[in-house]
């Protein structure tokens, strides 16, 4: 019996993403939750309540012709729970660090947030690893901004140059750009080290992604 011809059967393969685990971290109130869920599932909830902990949602994005399964952790922003989401830090891919553009203490804060983080991922590098700083509810009148795209900027120069952006998960500016700004970060980061990345990666076959929300955006900063 002659062999069966598979010649010009097109054989499919695994479809596989690289998953990120993404953190967004600052202090409670400054829409951390609303952005989330802005860009998993383009709702808002002007009424939300503070997260306590943490909670996750997945979403897929394309960049640059390469899919990428975002892991994205949201995390309680007040101090006494502290110990419940520090050990979430590590293995992150890429931090989200996250102020109110009315709110100039929670702007002062970023760098605790920064130093919180660094210690507790155990990153040595921190000036090479794939910050965002993230200035959400631009929405606000410009009576009641308190902190200037220019004064961020400045402070992400003294602080490795992470890129700026500045959103609104309220009326959704610049949400999806901010975590598409994050990734190409991360990618950037990885292209400049001499190995290819091996991590994590999904079967989109046996898992769907989890739906759910997000607020804020203005995009400034510098990737190199």
């Amino acid at each position: 019996m002659a062999a069966p011809n598979f010649q010009g059967r097109h054989m499919r393969q695994p479809s596989k993403n690289t998953l990120l685990k993404v953190v967004i971290l600052g202090d409670g109130g400054v829409g951390k939750s609303c952005l989330m869920n802005r860009f998993v599932s383009n709702h808002f909830d002007e009424h939300s309540f503070h997260t306590i902990g943490v909670e996750f949602l997945n979403k897929d994005i394309e960049i640059n012709g390469e899919v990428y399964t975002l892991q994205i952790w949201d995390t309680a922003g007040q101090e006494r729970f502290k110990s419940l989401r520090t050990p979430f830090y590590r293995g992150s891919d890429i931090c989200l660090l996250t102020y109110a553009v009315d709110d100039r203490t929670s702007f002062r804060n970023l760098a605790l947030w920064r130093n919180e983080f660094l210690y507790y991922a155990d990153v040595k590098e921190g000036m090479t690893f794939p910050f965002l700083v993230v200035g959400n509810k631009v929405d606000v009148s410009s009576e009641q901004r308190e902190v200037s795209c220019e004064e961020a900027r400045a402070w992400c120069m003294e602080n490795g140059n992470p890129p700026h952006v500045e959103t609104s998960a309220k009326d959704a500016t610049n949400v999806e750009q901010a975590f598409s700004l994050a990734v190409e970060s991360w990618a950037h980061l990885e292209a400049k080290l001499d190995r290819p990345y091996i991590g994590d990666t999904v079967d989109l076959r046996r898992q769907q992604p989890e739906q759910r929300s997000s607020c804020c955006l203005s995009v400034g900063g510098n990737t190199e």
